[in-house]
């Protein structure tokens, strides 16, 4: 039972393709709400006691569990990356995220079935899921003594239970009609800057998905090594996928596409995920903000709106450091150019620049109004808060607001 964060998260490759929306629950083990908030349930409270306690020795929780893990159950050490310094803490963290929001199931059931159906590819069964909550019960008594008592054990218990059984049922009811991964070929790589290429695969047999979600990603340089990138179109008549990948520093997957996969590589994909997507039952126009190689979803969502041939107007802000790094405004411009509803406007933080000057919240601000539009975000996690923040302010309803980062969306509702 790997990984249980989406990898390669976002905080460490902040403009990777990824949904930023590439993003993972909190990694902090801290809770969002204060432990004796009163609208919380008596499992929340106790739940959050933990956490506020093992939150100053994290790291060791972290060691301990993983060492609890596989010391009872080596068997499933060969689940799990060679290497573990990007594995480390995310399965543990993920779990005490999911734990502490347990108040807020409308925002974790769809995470957690998530989680279930993605762990089908790393070879995950539901006899595995007992021995990971007996290695984090063992690893909260250890660390949270003070607060521990058989009262605590039980929510806990209850807790995990819930998790777990979340996502052995969505697991279960994917595995009957999908497969656990796809096999991907590489048909073309196109290197767009030093760090940047747009990589195309077919897979080997259909790959159902929906423009604005993203995929896991596994190299044959980095076995059991998995990240996200969104897809940087709709679905193609050819059935070929693309994604937009940038190297960061000690990225391993990420180095690995960009500077040494080549046509004829093959790469496993794991199943699509993410709610991104565009609602056509609406006549609301959309603002989308892509920044980095974040504008891969927003232009998968133009692709969509232009197939489904509703002409709705459709505002993108295409966000980058300087004009050399806007690698894929040509292909925006283009779509502009054929399509009068879309408005495409470049904002360049350190200029000069061709188009505007600054951040991409403050470029928002400086236009609309909003209030009759859908927002699409997807970019590094800082600029998904800022803009958050921006949107809120310019009259856009959080409920209209998408994105795929889970550590936004439980801050909302904590």
């Amino acid at each position: 039972m790997p990984g249980a964060l989406p990898p390669e998260a976002p905080a460490s490759q902040p403009s990777a393709g990824a949904p930023a929306a590439s993003s993972a629950p909190s990694a902090s083990a801290s809770p969002s709400a204060p432990a004796d908030d009163p609208n919380a349930s008596p499992d929340a409270i106790l739940v959050r006691r933990t956490l506020a306690e093992i939150a100053p020795v994290s790291d060791q929780v972290t060691s301990y569990f993983y060492s609890l893990l596989f010391v009872r159950h080596p068997d499933l050490r060969v689940l799990f990356p060679v290497a573990m310094d990007a594995q480390r803490d995310r399965l543990l963290k993920a779990l005490l995220t999911a734990a502490e929001h347990m108040d807020s199931p409308a925002v974790l059931t769809g995470y957690l079935r998530q989680l279930g159906r993605g762990h089908r590819k790393y070879g995950t069964q539901a006899t595995h899921y007992p021995a990971v909550g007996e290695a984090l019960l063992g690893a909260l008594s250890r660390y949270a003594s003070a607060s521990w008592d058989d009262e605590t054990e039980a929510a806990w218990v209850r807790t995990y239970t819930t998790i777990s059984q979340i996502m052995i049922d969505a697991a279960a009811e994917n595995e009957l009609h999908a497969p656990a991964w796809w096999q991907a070929e590489v048909v073309s790589h196109d290197l767009r800057t030093s760090d940047i290429a747009v990589v195309t695969v077919r897979p080997d047999q259909p790959y159902p998905f929906v423009a604005g979600q993203y995929t896991s990603l596994e190299t044959p340089w980095w076995p059991r090594v998995w990240r996200h990138y969104s897809f940087a179109s709709a679905p193609r008549p050819d059935g070929l996928l693309s994604f937009h990948v940038k190297a960061v520093p000690a990225g391993w997957v990420s180095n690995a596409l960009v500077h040494h996969a080549r046509p004829g590589d093959v790469l496993r994909l794991g199943p699509p995920a993410g709610s991104m997507t565009v609602d056509h039952s609406t006549d609301n126009g959309l603002l989308c903000l892509g920044g980095g190689t974040g504008i891969a979803p927003i232009k998968a969502l133009v692709e969509d709106v232009a197939e489904h041939g509703h002409r709705r107007p459709v505002h993108v802000f295409y966000g980058a450091r300087h004009d050399e790094d806007l690698y894929d405004i040509e292909t925006m411009l283009r779509l502009q150019s054929a399509h009068p509803w879309l408005a495409v406007r470049p904002v360049v933080a350190e200029g000069p620049s061709q188009g505007l000057t600054g951040q991409i919240p403050e470029a928002v601000r400086e236009y609309g109004p909003w209030h009759e539009y859908d927002a699409y975000l997807s970019g590094p996690p800082g600029m998904i808060r800022s803009s958050l923040d921006a949107l809120k302010g310019a009259g856009i309803p959080l409920e209209r607001i998408r994105h795929d980062s889970l550590e936004e969306l439980v801050a909302a509702v904590g």
